[in-house]
């Protein structure tokens, strides 16, 4: 057995009405001025009023931050750190999708840094350590909460990473009434993210291990067996709950065995395209699995009972193709855009599209096959 190594968040509560326990998390942890950093569409929705009555009850100040949007830029994450700073915060909280999650973590290592967020991109760059920091999913999808990674667009659509283990939570809160009603789209495209995540864990060329095959092998039986409950039946708390744990085990498994080519292609997608992160990684995973299966078509066949527990084939060959067939008829069957096209994007954009996907160097070295820029042009072109 190779040796390997393994991180996550360290405690984790999950529990329908966990919310409510989200200001003595925060006292335990010393806080006594808290950030909430969260997006404008939670605040009226009102998922985080219990989250604030128990800092209330805590007796704990708190500003809320409500600016976040999708596919985080610079300029709003240091608003974000400015409005920590004015705040006087010595703890942050985390409120609502990857976006907001993200913001929080680098916000909570920043406002304690005198490290820049130039400085901090890439992989192990930050130094010292950050604010106490609780993260709080409000879908189901990225598995941000047990991630050591933030995802940041710089310029007008090129997104960089920063991975380090001061940005991984103190605490990650999982409560499913947070999801309840979570319109159909929203849970169909973060439901294919988190299996995204599992797939690409489970075949990742570099840092696959034995922890993290169980957590995305258990994260995949759980996303697949609840998928279609949650998305045709958003009050069903049991399915919400699976998800729910069914993403954040994907994040626990993709933290140490990183993602690849999905991402690698989605990420210009969503960029350029302002498409969802969830469904810009819908819109090209099977694609790139079919380019994959001639280097990973055992593991595929491996995944292919616990996602599809009927399909068949002789070979391992033939059960990869049968998994990628069945993910491609379920994205379809809970409502999700199947073609590039569907978005707005032409065989016009493919090139640049393909340049982009080339610059994501950090997710391609962990892909099972090689990608080349003329693989990309043609998983592109095999997705419009």
């Amino acid at each position: 057995m190779k040796g390997f190594t393994f991180q996550t968040t360290r405690q984790i509560v999950s529990e329908p009405g966990a919310a409510a326990q989200i200001g003595a998390l925060m006292k335990g942890l010393g806080a006594a001025r808290v950030l909430v950093v969260t997006d404008a569409g939670i605040v009226k929705a009102k998922l985080l009023d219990a989250a604030l009555a128990s800092l209330r009850a805590a007796g704990i100040a708190h500003e809320i931050y409500t600016d976040v949007v999708a596919d985080p830029p610079e300029a709003m994450v240091l608003a974000a750190v400015e409005a920590g700073r004015r705040f006087g915060a010595d703890g942050v909280l985390g409120f609502g999708g990857g976006s907001s999650m993200d913001t929080a973590k680098l916000v909570a290592f920043l406002l304690k840094s005198a490290q820049t967020l130039g400085e901090i991109y890439g992989i192990g760059f930050c130094r010292g350590w950050r604010l106490p920091l609780v993260l709080v999913p409000t879908t189901a999808g990225t598995g941000s909460e047990v991630t050591p990674i933030s995802i940041v667009t710089t310029g007008a659509s090129e997104k960089k990473g920063v991975v380090s283990p001061q940005l991984l939570p103190d605490a990650a809160v999982l409560d499913a009434d947070l999801t309840l009603g979570l319109p159909r789209h929203v849970t169909a495209a973060t439901g294919i993210d988190a299996m995204v995540h599992a797939i690409e864990a489970f075949t990742s060329r570099h840092k696959k291990n034995p922890m993290s095959d169980t957590l995305a092998k258990e994260a995949l039986r759980l996303l697949a067996g609840n998928i279609r409950a949650a998305c045709f039946d958003g009050g069903n708390r049991e399915a919400r709950a699976g998800m729910l744990l069914g993403a954040m085990l994907a994040g626990m498994a993709f933290t140490n065995a990183p993602v690849a080519a999905v991402h690698a292609l989605a990420y210009p997608v969503g960029g350029h395209f302002h498409v969802p992160h969830g469904l810009s990684n819908s819109l090209v995973m099977t694609h790139v699995m079919s380019f994959n299966a001639p280097a990973a078509a055992a593991m595929y066949a491996e995944l292919a009972p616990i996602v599809f527990p009927k399909a068949g084939g002789a070979t391992d060959a033939a059960k990869a193709e049968a998994m990628i067939d069945g993910l491609a008829a379920l994205i379809a069957e809970i409502g999700l855009e199947t073609k590039l096209a569907q978005v707005g994007i032409s065989h016009n954009h493919v090139p640049m599209l393909a340049e982009d996907a080339m610059k994501q160097t950090r997710l391609l070295v962990n892909n099972p096959r090689e990608v080349a820029y003329a693989d990309a042009v043609r998983i592109y072109e095999a997705a419009l």
